[in-house]
């Protein structure tokens, strides 16, 4: 029970920063797109990374891809990378693997979702409110992905 209180006090994990680190929207057949029916196919993508950019310090960014089309043609086009930076120490590399793969994006998945919404308002396009999504259940495909076929996968 010592080595467990122990082991449990020497873990540390920190937000240092959360910042967008690149953002783009385009409206490529604006303004004709507004005068079409609003009847959206949404494709949504979604990726993250992590890279340590110093001893127990990690950037771990989200990409939100979104591309909105009506009738084959595209409405408009999102792109996001919503990044953090984080300290981290004490923790086994299963448990960090968890955390900069699911734990962290899923702190910054809150944040892409309001720049997202707010670029696609402040196009002119009806509100667009991201569903939550389950990280967990990502980074458990990402490990399941990686045992099956360890050369294909590069992010999360």
């Amino acid at each position: 029970m010592a080595e467990e209180n122990a082991t449990q006090a020497e873990r540390q994990f920190n937000i240092q920063k959360i910042f967008v680190k690149d953002v783009s929207f385009e409206t490529p057949n604006s303004p004709d797109i507004f005068t079409l029916t609003w009847e959206p196919e949404v494709e949504f993508n979604l990726s993250s990374s992590a890279v340590q950019v110093q001893d127990n310090v990690y950037e771990v960014s989200l990409t939100v891809t979104l591309t909105v089309k009506i009738t084959q043609k595209t409405a408009y086009l999102v792109e996001i990378t919503q990044s953090g930076i984080f300290s981290a120490m004490g923790f086994a590399s299963e448990e960090m693997g968890h955390l900069l793969g699911s734990y962290c994006p899923n702190l910054l998945f809150p944040y892409a979702r309001e720049v997202v919404s707010d670029l696609v308002s402040k196009g002119g396009f009806p509100p667009m409110l991201l569903a939550p999504v389950n990280f967990d259940g990502l980074y458990a495909q990402h490990l399941q992905q990686m045992q099956q076929n360890p050369e294909s996968v590069t992010s999360h």
